[in-house]
């Protein structure tokens, strides 16, 4: 399962919360950004019950992380996730339909 989790941070607190983020395995991309948020992630779990997990334990945890938006990835079209044929199912994009 992939979930984007997009994070409000402390201005102060931003590399910081980079440098901790960095350092967790289930993390896939991250990303320093412009607009309504400031950092977006994207993680890889097995079921939404890690998800809850991760989010609670983990990512909310970091000292300078205000809050979060997530959005869990449906279904891949398109990214390094996907093959390039434009016939495969959910699963041959690296996502589990569980």
């Amino acid at each position: 399962m992939l979930a984007f989790v997009d994070m409000f941070v402390e201005c102060n607190e931003l590399d910081g919360v980079l440098s901790s983020l960095r350092g967790l395995e289930f993390l896939e991309e991250m990303y320093e950004v412009t607009g309504e948020f400031d950092i977006i992630t994207l993680i890889s779990v097995s079921d939404i019950e890690q998800f809850r997990d991760i989010l609670k334990n983990k990512i909310m945890k970091i000292k300078g992380i205000r809050s979060t938006a997530s959005s869990l990835v449906l279904k891949a079209y398109k990214g390094p996730k996907c093959s390039q044929s434009p016939t495969k199912s959910l699963n041959s994009c690296g996502i589990s339909a569980q």
